[in-house]
């Protein structure tokens, strides 16, 4: 795959996350990028760029760019002749779309670190579609949501353990040994 069709496949991926049902324009992902991280490339050169003119990208660009799309900067170069993954496949797959959906949930809640870190944890997952399956039988199955969340609501988190300030004294349990005597 070139950088040209990955950036087009991430302009893709980006507007359906952002519920366009469409790729993103190169006009949209310029505004967008200005507006998100008050930093931007020309439409021109993301053009020239998607159409293999530009085949190399600077040190910044590519950055900006990986930044933007949350992908690692290496991603962003042209994948050697016979290069065995087939992105468009296997991320337009039911795999990779939940896995997509998951992980950029993860990111609109990272406020909340347990939500945010609950949705990481189900992107991480071999199969995710598995986990979301069993997560729905669990939720459908009433006595058993209530055992599960009675288990964790007993597992003591960090916000649980009380503070040095707010520790009672320990006192000793065991009984004084009386002390012998020499004659």
């Amino acid at each position: 795959m070139t950088l040209g069709q990955k950036l087009r496949y991430l302009r893709s991926v980006e507007g359906r996350q952002r519920g366009l049902g469409r790729s993103l324009t190169q006009i949209e992902l310029v505004e967008a990028m200005r507006r998100e991280l008050g930093k931007n490339l020309s439409q021109s050169y993301l053009s020239q760029i998607e159409n293999g003119a530009r085949p190399h990208l600077t040190h910044t660009t590519r950055m900006l760019l990986a930044r933007f799309f949350k992908v690692h900067p290496g991603f962003l170069v042209d994948d050697p002749k016979d290069f065995p993954l087939n992105l468009e496949r296997d991320l337009d797959s039911t795999e990779g779309r939940l896995d997509v959906w998951f992980l950029k949930g993860a990111e609109r809640f990272a406020k909340d670190s347990e939500v945010s870190s609950a949705l990481m944890r189900i992107a991480a997952q071999k199969d995710t579609r598995r986990a979301v399956l069993l997560l729905g039988s669990i939720l459908a199955t009433p006595e058993l949501t209530e055992g599960l969340w009675s288990l964790v609501a007993r597992a003591p988190t960090n916000s649980d353990k009380p503070s040095p300030a707010k520790s009672k004294p320990r006192t000793s349990v065991r009984a004084r040994r009386p002390r012998k005597v020499k004659p």
